[in-house]
């Protein structure tokens, strides 16, 4: 069972080994919870079993894919037996060739959990031994150097778990007490033995879907914190424009009952103290950026379980190929490696998420407009008399959101339909589960920027009804005025033009740590 300490991750302790992990759990060890892998002596005899069949298979047969043979088109290929102890080394080797960013501290932590979460199944035929490092270096933080270019999800994330077995057995670069280096130089500074890998460790190591997995478990909790604070953004919009809270009425959402979509209803609708029914309000509709918002919000909010129901079971299975069944002595090959369930989710969820960010972004147009928010001053300006006319308030920021959200909705194309056959068409029909992924996580960053922009101008936009005594401070539910508090120890009336890509980024910084007061 995993010990839960929800202040600091790093005080959590993630359990490996004959149980289901959650999503949550991933994202606990990717933000420095420790690992711990079961320790019983039937569980390490489990595990044993699945390298002795191998063992015991080589010796009796002489035969097995990956050990005796070359790879994917290569499989007719005999090794000798006297190379054996090498090809695992050559596959690794020759997959070192990745390009793009590196993935971060807490993605490439993410990768590690989640290969380490599949191999610990018992299906992989690797060794206890291989377990063990994998969950030391997560607790010593030795984190793999991992470049994020180069997967075409199937099979599995080959290229870059290939850095994460290099550096197993010695080799490639980590990112160790915060800086880049030659795991070499770790080990030998910590008397760290590189490990020796068994037949099919180094294929068991990378033929999986760990990178993507990884990046869906970070994206899916990023998502569901959007949906929040979009909802808490929406509210904050609707006190702006001086709206219309019936349009959040209850007995409304229960003619068109979507669970999700009637959740986020009714988180707006106690943000705008929403409690009596209207017999037919004299204010009649909004624009479709507020009052249908619990339709926009609530797709990816209804969307969520089937979500999580294919990222966990993803990450719960033996996503490699062969599949060791050492109990029922069977080698059974197929294509677990192949990413498209994960696919499908990152390409489903980048587009709830960008639509999320256009909207954000139509509602921030009209509280900068005079000629729909309702007699605000133009951009959010605070700025009066004669210093009005060289002040500009939100103007550029608004620009700026218009930008990041037609990024965002440009890579809501779906990677999945962009199959490509490669490896001399062994690998005819792939996911680009990886690619996906990848989309998905940059969608979600332009998103949030569009978000701390809003949290920013929105909270403008309360103020200025305050201090023109058309709202009540006091009539503001505690959980938004905490939200208004927190934005205000942050960032200052915006009366006079100044930059504001510091407060921006670190508005950003805040939401993608959970760390702003949201609906709940």
């Amino acid at each position: 069972m995993t010990q839960n300490n929800q202040s600091n991750p790093t005080d959590m302790i993630v359990q490996f080994g004959h149980r289901a992990l959650t999503l949550e759990d991933v994202v606990a060890v990717a933000k420095g919870a420790k690992a711990k892998l079961k320790d019983t002596g039937d569980y390490q005899t489990y595990i044993q079993k699945g390298a002795l069949f191998i063992d015991r298979l080589l010796n009796e047969e002489g035969v097995v894919y990956g050990v005796t043979t070359g790879y994917g088109d290569s499989c007719t290929v005999t090794v000798g037996l006297d190379l054996v102890h090498e090809l695992p080394l050559h596959l690794l080797r020759f997959h070192g060739c990745g390009l793009g960013d590196i993935l971060s501290t807490v993605q490439a932590r993410a990768v590690m959990a989640c290969r380490l979460s599949s191999l610990a199944i018992g299906k992989s035929g690797v060794s206890y031994e291989l377990l063990q490092r994998i969950e030391t270096l997560l607790n010593l933080n030795i984190i793999p150097v991992i470049p994020e270019e180069g997967s075409v999800g199937a099979s599995g994330d080959l290229t870059p778990l290939s850095y994460l077995a290099a550096v197993l057995v010695g080799e490639r670069d980590v990112i160790y007490q915060g800086v880049r280096q030659p795991t070499a130089d770790v080990y030998a500074k910590l008397n760290i033995t590189p490990l020796k890998l068994r037949p099919k460790e180094g294929l068991a190591l990378m033929n999986g879907t760990a990178v993507m997995t990884a990046l869906a478990c970070l994206a899916f909790d990023r998502g569901q914190y959007l949906c929040r604070l979009a909802s808490r953004l929406t509210a904050m919009a609707s006190l702006t424009l001086k709206g219309n809270s019936n349009h959040f009425d209850d007995i409304l959402f229960a003619a068109k009952p979507h669970p999700g979509q009637n959740q986020i209803a009714a988180w707006i609708r106690t943000d705008l103290n929403h409690h009596e029914h209207p017999r037919n309000s004299d204010r009649l509709q909004d624009r479709y950026s507020i009052r249908c918002a619990p339709h926009i919000i609530g797709v990816m909010q209804d969307a969520l379980p089937f979500m999580r129901q294919f990222i966990e079971t993803e990450l719960n299975s033996a996503n490699d190929n062969p599949i060791v069944d050492a109990e029922g002595e069977h080698i059974l090959h197929g294509g677990h490696f192949y990413g498209g369930h994960i696919a499908f989710v990152m390409d489903s969820m980048k587009n709830t998420v960008a639509n999320i960010a256009d909207l954000m972004d139509r509602q921030l147009a009209l509280v900068m407009d005079p000629k729909f928010n309702n007699g605000l001053p133009p951009n959010l300006s605070a700025a009066t008399g004669a210093r009005r006319s060289i002040n500009h308030g939100f103007k550029a920021v608004q620009i700026g959101a218009s930008a990041w959200t037609a990024e965002a909705l440009k890579n809501t194309m779906p990677a999945s339909v962009f199959s490509r056959s490669t490896e001399c068409h062994n690998q005819d029909k792939v996911s680009m589960g990886t690619i996906a992924a990848r989309d998905c996580m940059r969608v979600l960053q332009l998103t949030e920027q569009v978000a701390a922009a809003a949290l920013l101008a929105m909270t403008q936009g309360i103020n200025l009804r305050i201090s023109q005594d058309e709202l009540c401070q006091s009539s503001l539910t505690p959980s938004l005025a905490k939200t208004l508090d927190q934005v205000k120890a942050d960032f200052e009336l915006l009366t006079e033009d100044r930059p504001l890509e510091s407060v921006l980024r670190q508005t950003v910084d805040k939401i993608q740590a959970g760390e702003w007061e949201v609906c709940s």
